[in-house]
């Protein structure tokens, strides 16, 4: 097993309170080699606030959130959020207190590229705050590692030609990933292209609930939108972003700049109900949905076969060269991960009514199995369930359909209601049991 070493020995990243507690005994930093390294992630929408300051432009979850507090669960927005604009110093000082080895956050595009292109103007007041955050953290031994777009596109672009909607956003993505990597990449040396594609585009285009809000009115609560085919379009211009962005970079940076690139994406272990040919279907097509949609055009160059049977040509089709362009298109790939489900095989005839890519895969996911009994542990998150054996299954899966690439573990972690007092907030029993399980999943992995 000396190679699986592969998938886990680049780093982990944990999100919330990441000191180690020896909890039940098991688990202590020791455990993991000194190459296996800790951190944190988050993303400029949702932490940096300063929304409209210091020249920054507005993004589409600027929009979004203004325009429809009733889909944000509490009716919030990101004008102010953490403050971390105004507060990094003394945040990097705690991030350090607990010993964080890495911290993982996103450059905010319009921050930068208030108009979403170089030519109508670079803010060099976003560009002052990324220099002094990524130095602050260096000054204080920790690691940055920089996502280049987490959602939140310049709502210029989206207003001149519709975003990702549109091919024209691979030259203007390629650009910003340019200017980052010119600016930023004598300091960074852990890129990661896009955060999530898969979430925000099956949220974003398919159900309505994220930005932009696109969906078919027959899915969701939308004034525009078709989600039978805007959410394939969108991931199509996404991936031939990343794989532009990778190469560029290649070609023009890692040499020079010694880093490494790669993508994070959006996952969940699926398990069949049941030991019935027809489950085991239904997860095998709920994983290539959401997971092999991304991650087999980057490794093989196209498209999951079970994707082109059903979708057939609402999904585009990549040429010759941008398959050449694709494929093997990472030095690593980033899991998200934080709970799993069970699938249920829910096949409809193809009639061409209501199509959607919210259910196209024919699989319906279940968090109870057929006896009412819950995959695991639930939280005070509505979705997310505590199976610490998934972080385990998807691993080895990667490592078995992909090829064993290397494997970063970029998101972990569960949340808290925002209701409860502090003081209880403090007895985070739940999310020291959460880690430490998940930790001890990927040490077996490891062994």
């Amino acid at each position: 097993m000396a190679s699986i070493k592969k998938c886990f020995l680049l780093c982990v990243f944990l999100l919330g309170t990441l000191s180690f507690y020896n909890a039940g005994g098991s688990i202590v930093r020791s455990n993991f080699s000194k190459d296996f390294i800790f951190g944190a992630g988050s993303a400029s929408y949702q932490y940096e606030g300063a929304a409209f300051e210091d020249g920054k432009g507005s993004s589409i979850w600027d929009t979004f959130t203004h325009q429809h507090p009733e889909k944000i669960s509490n009716g919030s927005n990101g004008d102010i959020a953490d403050d971390f604009y105004h507060r990094y110093k003394e945040d990097i000082k705690l991030m350090k207190e607990i010993g964080l080895e890495f911290f993982r956050f996103s450059i905010s595009w319009p921050r930068i590229l208030p108009r979403g292109r170089i030519n109508a103007g670079v803010n060099v007041l976003g560009v002052k705050f990324y220099n002094n955050l990524i130095n602050d953290l260096l000054a204080h031994g920790i690691k940055p590692f920089v996502t280049i777009y987490h959602w939140d596109l310049p709502q210029a672009l989206e207003d001149e030609y519709g975003g990702f909607l549109s091919p024209k956003i691979v030259e203007d993505y390629r650009d910003y990933a340019d200017l980052c990597f010119k600016l930023f990449g004598d300091r960074v040396k852990h890129w990661t292209t896009l955060n999530e594609p898969n979430l925000s585009t099956w949220n974003g285009y398919g159900y309505g609930t994220f930005a932009p809000g696109r969906c078919s009115n027959y899915i969701g609560n939308c004034t525009t939108g078709n989600s039978a085919t805007e959410p394939y379009i969108v991931g199509h211009n996404l991936l031939l972003c990343h794989a532009t962005a990778v190469n560029l970079y290649k070609q023009k940076y890692q040499a020079i700049q010694k880093g490494i690139i790669g993508i994070a994406l959006a996952t969940t272990w699926v398990l069949p109900i049941n030991e019935t040919s027809a489950s085991h279907l239904a997860a095998s097509r709920a994983i290539d949905f959401s997971i092999g949609w991304f991650v087999d055009p980057i490794t093989n160059g196209d498209y999951p076969e079970s994707m082109r049977a059903i979708v057939g040509n609402r999904i585009p089709k990549f040429t010759k060269e941008e398959s050449h362009l694709l494929r093997n298109s990472f030095d690593f790939l980033g899991l998200n991960y934080y709970t799993s489900y069970y699938a249920v095989d829910s096949k409809v005839s193809n009639n061409n009514v209501n199509l959607s890519y919210t259910t196209d895969d024919h699989a319906t996911l279940t968090a109870d199995n057929n006896n009412g009994v819950p995959i695991g542990i639930p939280t005070q998150v509505s979705w997310l369930y505590m199976y610490p054996k998934g972080i385990r299954d998807l691993v080895l899966y990667f490592k078995q359909k992909y090829n064993n690439p290397t494997v970063l573990i970029t998101e972990n972690g569960m949340g808290d209601s925002s209701s409860q007092p502090i003081e209880t907030a403090l007895n985070d029993t739940w999310r020291i049991e959460y880690h430490e399980q998940h930790l001890s999943y990927l040490k077996q992995s490891i062994e």
